[in-house]
């Protein structure tokens, strides 16, 4: 229920704000592209495999904190997104704006939005789900699988919204070259994780067999798919990150002729 009322607000907001403002098209297609992985991922048959076979729980995985949030920050859906509010009421973008420059609120963002925070987090929502035991009670525990879920999807949206930032500092959190450099720091661990899991002989996720295996894949067939899934493709999605972040980097600086006509887009 949650989750179908987030994706019916995002979609209507989304369309209501596109009629209004012009919003490019390679942008809304990015936007869409985001929103059906994530539905697909969180609200489909896959969700079901993800309980049943290691690989496809870290195909999941990878869609929610890398490939569909990367896709909707790099729409740049929040012109689009705040235009399909209501201009007054509850929750209109008048009472929003009020919202955002209320004293509490600005403490309460640059905590949250800390880039060191939120490169933490963004690491910790994925490792921390693959210690074998925590993997197992969280698999058994229905709220503590949908807070999985839930986890490493907002985590992945805070970091994709700081690395791809088009903005320069102070506007934006972090400086241009650190951008670039985060998802190079970010995904070492994560390669780290993905080989132990890959080359491991040891069966550390014995809970599948409990749940019953959806295609009867040999575990340590299975664990190692699920590793490599969190090495090579993982990776590969954080260096097309860092690229976008690098073209932003580019655009910034002082001796780009491209600077004065920066896109405005948020």
């Amino acid at each position: 229920m949650g989750w179908g009322l987030f994706f019916a607000l995002s979609g209507i907001l989304y369309l209501r704000g596109t009629r209004v403002r012009h919003i490019a098209t390679a942008r809304q297609c990015a936007f869409w592209a985001g929103w059906v992985l994530s539905l697909l991922a969180l609200q489909s048959r896959v969700d079901y495999y993800a309980e049943h076979e290691f690989f496809a729980h870290r195909l999941q995985h990878l869609v929610l904190h890398h490939l569909a949030p990367l896709l909707w920050m790099v729409s740049y859906p929040g012109s689009a997104l705040r235009t399909g509010l209501p201009r007054h009421g509850f929750l209109g973008r008048s009472m929003i704006r009020r919202i955002q420059r209320s004293p509490s609120m600005q403490i309460a963002l640059r905590v949250l939005l800390n880039p060191a925070l939120v490169s933490f987090l963004f690491i910790i929502s994925v490792c921390i789900w693959l210690i074998p035991y925590v993997q197992f009670i969280s698999m058994i525990n229905a709220p503590l699988y949908h807070f999985m879920n839930v986890s490493v999807f907002i985590t992945g949206l805070m970091y994709w919204k700081l690395i791809l930032d088009h903005r320069p500092a102070p506007r934006a959190p972090i400086g241009a070259g650190l951008r670039v450099l985060s998802p190079v720091l970010t995904m070492s661990p994560q390669i780290l994780v993905g080989a132990l899991i890959t080359f491991s002989q040891t069966d550390l996720y014995p809970i599948f067999d409990l749940c019953g295996r959806a295609f009867g894949l040999a575990p340590l067939l299975d664990q190692s798919l699920g590793g490599l899934i969190l090495w090579v493709p993982a990776g590969f999605i954080e260096a097309i990150g860092a690229l976008i972040a690098l073209k932003h980097w580019i655009r910034l600086s002082p001796n780009s002729a491209t600077r004065p006509y920066a896109h405005a887009a948020v």
